[in-house]
């Protein structure tokens, strides 16, 4: 079957016509300076503006640095890198479908947005058409790791953040362990987080060797949250009447005051379980044993007065007095001692 000359060069100057055609495309891109029409994003405003406002001082001091032409406009939801990144990726053409048309910014967030929050040992699959989420790593049903939320580090005079979270996690959880533990274990969604490791000072044993305390080595992570999330108001920001409720619900589910109580007494028999006719009287401060000490004496000098005055009365009256009781033998000895 042969063709003809002219539906040869027909068929290269329409394929070569084709590639001119998306060279020229990614040229315009290149010097494309109007990005597509903004829409809205999926992280609510109030979380975006927590995430901005949380970022550590030397991100914000190198976003301050940055050219004017370079910074989102005020209306954008991105941030500065987030907001170069998509630019580069706007001029080099990677954002276009097969339409033609380009991603708009809130899309390019979403998709950016949705690749930071995966989860950890999750697939997605498509099940004829539909997308499921394929378990392909370890299950773990009870997982013996500890996340201990702490209240968030707030300035003197600032608000408190509602779209941030404080956690003190162990030193081997990575970022994408704990917003997977976050999703599987409670549902809550991420924005970012942020990690800061903290080793303990080095202190000096009975021997002279220096050495670390485990409980004081530990990893800070800072979980941005979707979803607000307002953290029990602090004691010394209450009344005295919410206080006061606050105290009597702690001793009533968790007994406080009676630990307390027992601590103290465990304290002090633990540093006299040598001596005998040892009790514990429930005073550990120095100024409250001087108090009892004088609180003893003052008895005691009132108790001899009255002992003086009672033997003067016996003597005026001619009534004779015994002293061999062990009663009349202490009161003598107080007596001569005075």
């Amino acid at each position: 079957m042969g063709v003809s000359s002219e539906g040869f060069f027909s068929f290269h100057s329409f394929q070569y016509f084709s590639r001119m055609q998306a060279l020229c495309r990614v040229a315009r891109r290149l010097y494309s300076t109007q990005p597509p029409e903004r829409a809205a994003s999926a992280l609510p405003k109030l979380a975006a503006a927590a995430r901005d406002a949380s970022a550590p001082m030397a991100v914000r001091e190198r976003r301050e640095r940055k050219r004017a032409y370079l910074k989102p406009p005020a209306d954008s939801d991105l941030t500065p890198s987030e907001y170069s990144g998509y630019r580069r990726a706007l001029a080099k053409g990677e954002l276009m479908d097969r339409q033609g048309r380009d991603m708009t910014e809130a899309q390019w967030l979403d998709a950016l947005n949705e690749r930071r929050t995966r989860l950890r040992g999750l697939k997605v699959t498509d099940n004829h058409g539909e997308k499921e989420l394929q378990v392909v790593g370890q299950r773990i049903y009870l997982p013996n790791i500890i996340f201990r939320m702490v209240r968030n580090h707030t300035p003197t005079g600032k608000p408190y953040n509602p779209y941030e979270a404080t956690f003190r996690v162990p030193m081997s959880v990575t970022k994408t362990d704990v917003r997977s533990y976050l999703s599987a274990v409670y549902g809550v969604k991420t924005t970012y987080i942020r990690t800061a490791n903290y080793f303990s000072p080095l202190y000096r044993r009975y021997n002279g060797a220096k050495a670390t305390r485990s409980y004081r080595t530990y990893k800070r992570a800072i979980v941005g949250l979707v979803d607000p999330f307002y953290y029990p108001e602090a004691m010394e920001d209450m009344t005295a009447e919410d206080r006061k409720k606050r105290m009597e619900w702690l001793n009533e589910k968790f007994a406080l005051d009676a630990l307390k109580r027992w601590r103290r007494h465990e304290l002090v028999r633990t540093s006299l379980s040598g001596s005998k006719n040892w009790r514990f009287t429930g005073h550990l401060r120095r100024d409250k044993i001087l108090k009892a000490v004088a609180r003893s004496r003052s008895r005691m000098l009132r108790e001899v007065e009255d002992v003086k005055e009672e033997l003067a009365d016996k003597r005026a009256k001619g009534i004779p007095i015994f002293s061999d009781t062990k009663r009349g033998s202490k009161w003598r000895e107080a007596l001569l001692a005075n």
